[in-house]
This record gives C-alpha cells, sequence and structure tokens, in this order.
C-alpha cells in the first residue's frame, strides 16, 4: 500500500512497504522449463519454483506477498462497490459496478466528477488501495481506501487518507497527482523483476513487470542459474553454497541461537548470518531512495539505495519512528540488530508471520523465568502490559489505521520523552498520565541507576537545537565504536553546518570506516571545505567498492576542477560521476532528482542545461520550492537578475505562503536596491520559517542596516531563545549591542559564543577585550 502522509512538502522519495522474503525456485521444473544456461542471471517465473519447494509456495498463497497486488474480481476486491458513496472536504465519491468492472465516479485532475474503472487492488490488510489507468501509463492510487478490519474493530468502511487536509486538484498530492503515482511510488517493492520505463522524452511509462505480485525472485533474484545448479546438486548441500544466486539468504535461524550455559539470561548465535539475510528484506523495508536496479537482492543497501538517517521528520530526536520510515532504519538501532539478529530470527519470509505468537517469540532467546515475570515488566501476568511488544516495541499509525511497530526494540526512556519531545510507551497505554508519572514509577521499581542508561537521543537532539556547542559531542557521537552505524551517520549529517578546519582531520579518519552509510555522511562534512582539502579527503573514496559511496564522493567533488585532481584519479571520478548522472537519470520522473541534475550543472558551470533541469523539476511539480529558488539562483549566477525576480514571482503565485521563496525573493530585492520591499518579504520569511535561524538572522541584518537597530535586536534576541548557540546570531548581536553601547549585553553574548567555541582565539580575546571595557 502507498503512504503518502510522510512526504508533505518534503519530497523525500518514498516506496511503499512490501514485505519480502520469498521462495527459492526448484530441480524438476527447472529441467524442463530451462533449456540452456543463459549469459546472465534470468527470470524464471514462480511456477518453475514450487515443484521443489511445495512448503514455501503453501505458506506464500495468500500472504501479503502473494496479495501485494492484483487484477480486481469479486474476490479480490473487498471494498464495497454496491453503488456506496463516501463525502469527504465537500466530494461525494461512488463505488460501483457495471458489468464486471468496478469504478469509481469521484473528481479527476480537472477536478470535475467523472467515472474511472479499477485498474488493480492494491493491498489487504489493514486497508486496501485501488489503482486507476491514466494515459502515459500511469497508475494512479485512490486517496480513499477500504478499511478491510472486521466492523467490530472500526472497518468495513471507505476513508481518506488525508482526512485532516483539503487536497483539490491542483495539489500535487491529489490522487491523480504525482506523489499517487504507483510507478514513482509503489511498484519496485510491490511487483517482481520491475522495470519502470519512464521516458523523459514524452514523460510517460512503459513499465512492466515479470510478474505481478512480490514473488519468489523479487527476494531471491532471478532464478536461472539456481535452476541450473539444481539440476545436478545432491545432497547434502554445501553449507556456504549460494546455490546459484548472487547472495545466499539462508539464515538458519533454527540451529543458529543457543544458551550458552544453564543459567544464561539470553541466547547467542553460533555463528553470525550472511548481511546478505537481512539486506535482502531492507531494500523495500527502508525509508530511502534508488540509486540502482534490485536484480540482485542481498546486496549492501547503500550499493542500490539512499537510505534516510534519523532526523525530522522521519524520526524522533532519539530515532523513534515518526513518520512512516518501514522498519529497517528503526532496527539498525537494535542492541537485537548488533548482536546479530536478523529478520528472519523471527519472522517466517515466505508466509510474512512471526515464527510464534507474543511472548513466546521473544522467549525463544529471552530467559522465561527473567523476562516473562512481574518482577520483569511489573504488569499482571495476561494484561497488555506484560507482553514485550508493549514496552519494547510501541506502535503507531500510518495511513490513519495501519499500526506499525516501532522495531528499535528499546528500553522506555520516560525521563527522556518529555525533554526530546520523543514518544513514551508507558503513557502511550496509561494515557491519563504523564511521562514524570512513569519515571517515578520506574525509580521505585528500579532505583535511579536506570537513568543512567546510555542514550544517543540527547546528543542528537542537541544537534539541531543547541547550535555549535553540540558538535563536540555529536564528533564524540560519530566516531563511537559502541554505537550503531546509523546512529554515527546521523551525528556526522549533524556536523554539516558547524564543519570547522578544527574537524577536518577527524572527518577524514571518519571516511575511513567500515560502514557505508557513516562514509557517505561524513562526505557530506567534507563538502564545505576548500577545494584541496575536499580532494585529499574524497577522492580516495572515487573507487570505494559501494556505489552510494563513489557516487557522493563524486558529488562532493563536482566544480572542483579536474586539474586539482591527482592524474591518478581523475578517469576514477568521471566513471564515479557518470555513475551518479546515470543515477538521477533513471529518476527522472522525480523532482528531485532533476534538482539535483540542476545543482550538479550548476556546479559544473553548464548553466543552460542547470536551467533546463530545475524548469523540468517544476513542470513535474509546481510547488516544488527549491526548484523555483534554485532556478532563480542559476539566472542570479549568470547575472539576470530580472529573470530571477521574474521566476520567484512565478513561484510565489503557486506558493504565496513559502518562506523559502520571500526569503529569496527578499535578497533579489537587496540586490535591486529596493530596501523597503526587501524588508517586508524577509520579515515574512522569518515569521513564516521560525526554525529557520538562517531567515532571522538576514532580517535582522538587513534591519540593523536600514537604521532600525532596536527592531534587528528584538528580532535577534527572539531567534537566539529558539537557536541558542547559533554563531550567526550570537556575533550580529555581540556587534549591534557594541555598536549601540550595550556593553553589558553585549558581554553576555560572547561569554555564550564562547561557550559554543571554547577553543576559538578570536572569541576568547573578544570576550577579553569586552570585559576589560566593562
Amino acid at each position: 500500500m502507498t503512504n503518502m502522509q510522510g512526504i508533505r512538502r518534503s519530497y523525500l522519495p518514498v516506496i511503499a512497504a512490501a514485505l519480502v522474503l520469498l521462495l527459492t525456485c526448484g530441480k524438476a521444473a527447472a529441467q524442463s522449463a530451462v533449456t540452456e544456461k543463459p549469459a546472465a542471471p534470468g527470470y524464471i517465473g514462480r511456477q518453475a519454483c514450487t515443484a521443489c519447494h511445495a512448503k514455501e509456495a503453501e505458506a506464500w498463497r495468500g500472504s501479503h506477498h502473494d496479495l501485494a497486488m492484483q487484477e480486481p474480481t469479486s474476490v479480490t476486491v473487498l471494498g464495497d462497490f454496491s453503488g456506496t458513496s463516501f463525502k469527504s472536504h465537500g466530494i461525494v465519491s461512488r463505488f460501483f459496478k457495471r458489468g464486471d468492472t468496478f469504478y469509481v465516479n469521484t473528481d479527476g485532475p480537472d477536478g470535475k466528477l467523472a467515472d474511472f474503472p479499477i485498474k488493480y487492488v492494491f493491498g489487504v490488510t489493514p486497508l486496501q488501495q485501488y489503482l486507476v489507468e491514466f494515459s502515459g501509463g500511469r497508475l494512479q492510487a485512490l486517496s480513499i481506501a477500504w478499511d478491510s478490519r472486521p466492523k467490530s474493530a472500526g472497518g468495513q468502511r471507505w476513508f481518506h487518507l488525508f482526512a485532516k487536509e483539503k487536497i483539490d486538484h491542483k495539489d500535487s498530492l491529489h490522487w491523480t497527482g504525482i506523489y499517487q503515482n504507483w510507478n514513482l511510488q509503489c511498484a519496485e517493492c510491490h511487483s517482481t523483476g520491475l522495470r519502470k520505463g519512464y521516458d523523459a522524452a514524452t514523460n510517460s511509462y512503459h513499465t512492466n513487470w515479470r510478474e505481478l505480485n512480490v514473488s519468489c525472485e523479487a527476494c531471491h533474484g532471478p532464478g536461472s542459474r539456481h535452476a541450473d545448479w539444481a539440476k545436478t546438486a545432491t545432497k547434502p548441500y554445501k553449507v556456504d553454497d549460494n546455490n546459484g544466486f548472487a547472495y545466499s539468504t539462508a539464515s538458519r535461524w533454527k540451529d543458529a541461537w543457543r544458551f550458552p550455559e544453564a543459567g544464561a539470561r539470553t541466547a547467542r548465535r553460533d555463528r553470525l548470518a550472511a548481511p546478505a539475510v537481512s539486506n535482502t528484506c531492507a531494500a523495500c523495508h527502508a525509508r530511502r531512495s534508488t540509486i540502482a536496479a534490485r536484480d540482485q537482492p542481498g546486496a549492501p543497501l547503500a550499493d542500490t539505495h539512499r537510505l534516510a538517517l534519523l532526523t525530522a521528520p522521519n524520526y524522533h530526536a532519539d530515532g523513534q519512528q515518526r513518520e512512516e520510515v518501514y522498519t529497517w532504519g528503526s532496527f539498525l538501532q537494535s542492541k537485537m540488530f548488533q548482536q546479530g539478529v536478523t529478520c528472519m530470527d523471527c519472522h517466517e519470509p515466505h508466509g510474512a508471520k512471526t515464527r510464534a505468537p507474543g511472548n513466546a517469540l521473544c522467549l525463544r532467546c529471552h530467559d522465561a523465568a527473567i523476562f516473562d515475570s512481574p518482577q520483569h515488566h511489573f504488569h499482571k501476568t495476561g494484561e497488555a502490559g506484560a507482553q514485550c511488544v508493549a514496552c519494547h516495541m510501541p506502535t503507531q499509525n500510518y495511513m490513519v489505521i495501519d499500526a506499525r511497530h516501532d522495531h528499535s526494540l528499546r528500553v522506555p526512556r520516560p525521563d527522556l520523552a518529555q525533554k526530546l519531545g520523543s514518544p513514551d510507551a508507558c503513557t502511550q497505554c496509561h494515557a491519563d498520565k504523564k511521562p514524570a508519572w512513569a519515571a517515578a514509577a520506574l525509580d521505585g521499581w528500579l532505583g535511579r541507576q536506570w537513568r543512567q542508561r546510555p542514550n544517543s537521543g540527547p546528543v542528537l537532539h542537541a544537534g539541531t537545537t543547541q547550535g555549535v556547542k553540540a558538535a563536540p559531542s555529536l564528533l564524540a557521537l560519530a566516531q563511537s565504536s559502541a554505537q550503531p552505524p546509523l546512529v554515527r551517520a546521523t551525528a556526522a549529517q549533524l556536523l554539516v553546518p558547524h564543519m570547522r578546519p578544527s574537524l577536518l582531520q577527524s572527518a577524514r579518519e571518519l571516511l575511513k570506516d567500515p560502514d557505508p552509510e557513516v562514509r557517505i555522511a561524513v562526505l557530506g562534512m567534507i563538502e564545505p571545505v576548500d577545494p584541496i582539502n575536499r580532494v585529499l579527503a574524497a577522492s580516495p573514496l572515487l573507487t570505494d567498492s559501494v556505489r552510494g559511496v563513489r557516487i557522493e564522493a563524486a558529488r562532493v567533488l563536482a566544480g572542483v576542477p579536474e586539474t586539482r585532481l591527482p592524474d591518478s584519479r581523475r578517469e576514477a571520478y568521471r566513471r564515479a560521476l557518470d555513475e551518479y548522472i546515470v543515477v538521477q537519470q533513471e529518476d527522472a520522473d522525480w523532482p528531485t532528482a532533476n534538482l539535483n541534475m540542476g545543482n550538479l550543472y550548476l556546479r559544473l558551470g553548464r548553466f543552460d542545461e542547470a536551467v533546463a533541469a530545475y524548469r523540468r523539476a517544476l513542470k513535474l511539480d509546481p510547488q516544488f520550492a527549491s526548484a523555483w529558488v534554485n532556478l532563480a539562483d542559476a539566472w542570479r549566477v549568470q547575472g539576470r537578475e530580472i529573470e530571477a525576480e521574474t521566476t520567484l514571482r512565478a513561484g510565489l503565485v503557486k506558493l504565496p505562503r513559502s518562506a523559502d521563496l520571500l526569503h529569496a525573493l527578499g535578497l533579489t530585492q537587496v540586490r535591486k536596491g529596493d530596501k523597503t520591499a526587501a524588508l517586508e518579504s524577509l520579515a515574512q520569511a522569518a515569521r513564516l520559517a521560525p526554525e529557520r535561524s538562517r531567515y532571522a538572522y538576514v532580517w535582522a541584518v538587513a534591519l540593523h542596516s536600514a537604521g532600525r537597530s532596536d527592531e534587528a535586536l528584538k528580532a535577534l534576541r527572539e531567534a537566539d531563545k529558539r537557536h541558542p548557540y547559533d554563531v550567526s546570531l550570537l556575533g550580529t548581536l555581540v556587534s549591534i549591542e557594541r555598536e549601540t553601547g550595550d556593553a553589558h549585553a553585549a558581554l553576555a553574548h560572547a561569554r555564550k559564543l564562547a561557550e559554543a567555541l571554547p577553543d576559538d582565539p578570536q572569541v576568547k580575546a573578544l570576550v577579553a577585550e569586552l570585559s576589560r571595557g566593562k
């Protein structure tokens, strides 16, 4: 099922999750189906697998994998198409049948009511969506879905996925718009052997697949070589043999976990499973964008996808799920993952069910006498709170009714919930209580030592709320081998705005990290530094074994003259840059990919191509504010200020309350010399986006330049409350306060600046100077 709730104006590429561990193909059918070994592995279809893998095939039938996408029939369609009506935001939609065809009468791309035949059903439970075919090969997902839960659970009804928002046909989130497009959003994870087939020249799709649903080869890869292997293979099979596939997905879950000695609290894995076991799941169970076709499931995720890090709006400050993140980013944070637990240790892959019900699943590896006891969970046996998942895997609803467990498997920290603004598992059940109540209860049960358990949340939270003061703790977190790599990568990303020469050596060391997500994030730290150090740090990664790292290195180096690169690395740079361009071209139906290409061309000085790329992004999504801003910037770089202003004003027609556009317009008006208009535009931007400290800073500087210093100081002080330890805000406060004769305030802010930059000699000198004059 698609989930568009998490992309409102963020436009992060989202692919809807399908459960994805499936079947192997088999020997007997393969003997007749395959006559000769292909030069490269090819798809052979599920029917070739069932003869040898009947048990797996039976488990798969009727599973979420099997029912990921189906043709509409009286059996597969769960919604009420008997002429029922549903009203939302003034639009009355009607669901009915005409012969054997299912229809919806609803508002179309022009806003007018029309009849649309249902082409496919999408998903099965707890909700089912419906796809409508449009010209250009597009399949669009209706935003009205069927609640397939029992009536007793609130189901058997139509409901709107965006009930809290009025979305009309002009909005890119309308069901006929780009972000409800199946080809773009969902297809990769709901079908097998999919080829999107997007043609940028005609803005059309020729999408095809090997199988309509998520079948065997979606998870094992093309099966022809396995079929060839099966012709001659005999038992006992080699334990480490890939059986003709690119990667082995055998987890050996049944034999792997053992209690090491009598009285052990938890089991241990005798031998770690190959990374491919969980990588196979991760490609669809992750919030990520695609950088390459996934024809070889099991490859490192960073070779085919770019994983979203633990930042807002996708995650809370402590890494708990916020928007729909599809499990993998949560699981990577868990102690379970660090200890070698795989997806298949808990989930049977073909039927997509857990391997045991309730607490029995956890007690396969956790001693029941210790953990399934009121002395551990402090609830009566049989109560909801006595379930392991209630405390360690709280749920959150997505797509209105789809409750997803947070797979970070964390210990509740109600003491941090209020500080970080993150959920508290205790008060999710005890909704009439506050986190402080839960924390006090834990104090009574456990003493206060539980509050000392390591938690990366405060550091990550400081990274977004404490400005440059958080840099040392963020660096320590990024460097900590005890932390999950995804947490470390997130810390590195949060360091990017605070990058300084003093951090360069640490960044270069982190670029040698064994985890590709860390290397990718740290390349972002390298991007702002001078060209020489950028080349020294990033160019060795142009030949990295992981595609995601190579192309990020090439992007970071783009715009540095090739003559600055060592001779030995110029060819690698060209290859990696070509790879980066191919990635964007493959996703040319995404506005963000066109924005990326525009940014690349602008760095390379190819202005006409940059303008064309930005215009293409806006053709796909006229409400894409960043494309309007960057297009205007492309004109500005060429000295064409009139075109820049015209572009920004055109964008504001589409997005009249866009802080980004208003801020850019204000800067254009400053350059134009229209100070009155500039102040108004900059003020609006600062008020609309108080989370952007830069906007408040620029507005205050403009006020001061206009002789309105009192207003400038007020704006800066208000912004300083929201963004403590922001160097630009503090530096400007000190400057204006000194100029206006408020030495006491200037010294206070200089001392605050010294807290943020304790080793900066210029700041020390400033404090000393102001202290002498006090």
